[in-house]
C-alpha cells in the first residue's frame, strides 16, 4: 500500500497523538514572512466591495477595510443575543456549557490562526467568523427546523440561519458589510465536508442577491454553495473544527456521556485540543501556498468519522423532546400563528409591534414602522422569531399563552442537588442540537 508524502508525514508525527507541521512546510513559512512575501491568493482589502460607497467606509491607516466590518458586526444589536442562543444543549442554566457567542469566538480563534499560517487576511476571516451565526434561531439547529416548517407551509419558502445571517446584516441592520463578508456568512454552511475546497465565483452583489433568492426558494441550493475567498473557505471548515470536540467536551459536563471511549480515531484524536491542533496542522500542511483548502486523505476520512460518531453519541442520542411528541415545535407553531395574527389585525399591543417592530425601527438605520410593515408577513415573523434568545422565547410564550399546558423548565444551577432534569411538560429530556 502507497501512501502520499502527507500521510506519511502523519504516521510519522503522530506517535504522542499530536501532529506537527511538515519541516518543509515550516521552513518555507518562515521564509516568506523573512522576506514579506505576500500568498497570491490572500483577499487584498483594495478588492473590498460594498453596496454603497460611503466616505467614511473607506479603508484608513487605523481602520483597515474589514477591520470596520468587524467593529459593525460586533455593534448590530443581533450580536449580544448569541449569549443566550444554544449551541448545542437546550433548557439548561450553566455557565460551563457552551452559548452561540462561544462559538463564533472559538470559529474565529481557529480559522485566524489557520488563516495566519497560510498568509491569509486575518481581519476578513474574523469578520466572518463572527458574523457567520447572527441569524441562528433559539434552540439551535432544532429551532431552526420548527421555524422553517411553520415559514415553509404558509408561504413554500425555506428558513436557513446562514441565509438570514447576511439579511440581518445587510437588510435589517443594514450596515454596508462588504460583499467578501457577506458571501463568507452565506456559504459557512453546505456540503457536509469536502477533502478538497475550491472558491466560488459571487464577485458582484447581484450574484449574491441571487443565491440568497435561491436558498429561499430550493433547499438544496444550500449544497451547492463555496465561499469565493479562501478566508470564507477557512471558516467554513473551522466552525467543524469549533465544535466536534467542544460538544464533547460539553457533553461530558453534561453527564450524556461518560467518557471519550465512544470515539474512535487514528489520527485527529478524540479530545478537543488534539482535534483543533491535527485539523490545524493538517490543513496548513495540504494547503500551503494552494489556491484552494485541502486536507489529506486520512484526516479527511477520520473528519467523517468524528462527525458521524458525534451524531451517534451526542446529537441522536435523545431528541430535544420525548418520542411521543415534540411539544417545542408546537410551541414554535403556536407562537409563530399567534403573532402572524396579530400582525395583519394590526394590533399594535402585540409583541410583534411592541418588541419587534418598534426595537428594530430605533436601532436599525435604515427601517421605519411604515416601510418595515410592506414587508410581506411571514418575513416580519420569521424576522422577529429568529432574533429571540431562548429565554426570550420561553418568556414570551408564557407571556402570550398564560394557560398553556405546553412549558419548558430548565435544569437550573441546583438541579443536580435535587436530581431534577430539565424537561418539557410531560417529558424529562434535555434538548440536543448541532452546533
Amino acid at each position: 500500500m502507497e501512501f502520499s508524502a502527507s500521510d506519511r508525514h502523519i504516521k510519522e508525527s503522530n506517535t504522542l497523538g499530536y501532529l506537527q507541521l511538515d519541516s518543509d512546510i515550516a521552513d518555507q513559512i518562515q521564509a516568506d514572512r523573512a522576506c514579506a512575501r505576500v500568498n497570491p491568493y490572500r483577499f487584498d482589502d483594495a478588492g473590498v466591495l460594498r453596496r454603497e460607497n460611503n466616505p467614511h467606509d473607506q479603508a484608513t491607516l487605523t481602520r483597515s477595510a474589514f477591520s470596520r466590518d468587524i467593529e459593525k458586526i460586533i455593534n448590530v444589536p443581533a450580536y449580544n443575543r448569541y449569549a443566550d442562543k444554544t449551541q448545542v444543549f437546550s433548557f439548561v442554566e450553566n455557565d460551563d456549557i457552551s452559548r452561540r457567542g462561544l462559538h463564533v469566538q472559538l470559529v474565529s480563534r481557529i480559522a485566524r490562526n489557520i488563516g495566519s499560517l497560510l498568509g491569509l487576511n486575518t481581519e476578513l476571516i474574523e469578520a466572518i467568523a463572527l458574523g457567520h451565526d447572527l441569524g441562528h434561531t433559539p434552540f439551535g439547529h432544532a429551532g431552526e427546523r420548527f421555524l422553517s416548517k411553520s415559514y415553509h407551509a404558509r408561504t413554500g419558502l425555506y428558513f436557513n440561519h446562514n441565509v438570514h445571517s447576511v439579511r440581518v446584516l445587510d437588510q435589517l441592520y443594514r450596515r454596508n458589510i462588504s460583499l467578501q463578508t457577506l458571501d463568507g456568512v452565506l456559504c459557512h454552511n453546505g456540503e457536509f465536508a469536502q477533502q478538497i475546497l475550491h472558491v466560488g465565483d459571487t464577485h458582484d452583489f447581484e450574484t449574491l442577491d441571487r443565491l440568497v433568492e435561491a436558498c429561499n426558494t430550493d433547499e438544496c441550493t444550500i449544497k451547492t454553495l463555496r465561499p469565493s475567498t479562501l478566508e470564507g473557505c477557512v471558516v467554513r471548515v473551522s466552525d467543524m473544527i469549533a465544535y466536534i470536540g467542544k460538544d464533547r467536551q460539553d457533553a461530558l459536563d453534561m453527564g450524556v456521556i461518560s467518557s471519550l471511549e465512544s470515539f474512535d480515531s487514528s489520527v485527529i484524536g478524540t479530545n478537543n485540543a488534539q482535534i483543533i491542533n491535527n485539523l490545524t496542522v493538517d490543513i496548513v500542511n495540504n494547503s500551503y501556498g494552494k489556491d484552494y483548502i485541502g486536507m489529506s486523505k486520512d484526516v479527511f476520512d477520520d473528519l467523517v468519522l468524528a462527525k458521524r460518531q458525534n451524531y451517534e453519541v451526542i446529537y441522536n442520542r435523545e431528541g430535544m423532546v420525548g418520542d411521543t411528541s415534540n411539544v417545542v415545535e408546537e410551541m414554535f407553531e403556536r407562537l409563530y400563528e399567534k403573532l402572524l395574527g396579530d400582525l395583519l389585525d394590526r394590533d399594535e399591543t402585540s409583541p410583534v409591534f411592541k418588541h419587534h417592530i418598534a426595537r428594530l425601527s430605533r436601532k436599525s438605520r435604515t427601517i421605519t414602522p411604515e416601510l418595515y410593515l410592506q414587508t410581506e408577513p411571514n418575513q416580519v415573523i420569521v424576522d422577529y422569531m429568529a432574533s429571540m434568545t431562548d429565554s426570550y422565547f420561553m418568556a414570551l410564550y408564557d407571556h402570550v399563552f398564560p394557560k398553556s399546558n405546553l412549558a419548558i423548565f430548565a435544569r437550573d444551577y441546583c438541579s443536580d442537588l435535587d436530581n431534577h432534569q430539565s424537561f418539557v411538560k410531560g417529558d424529562s429530556h434535555e434538548g440536543f442540537n448541532r452546533g
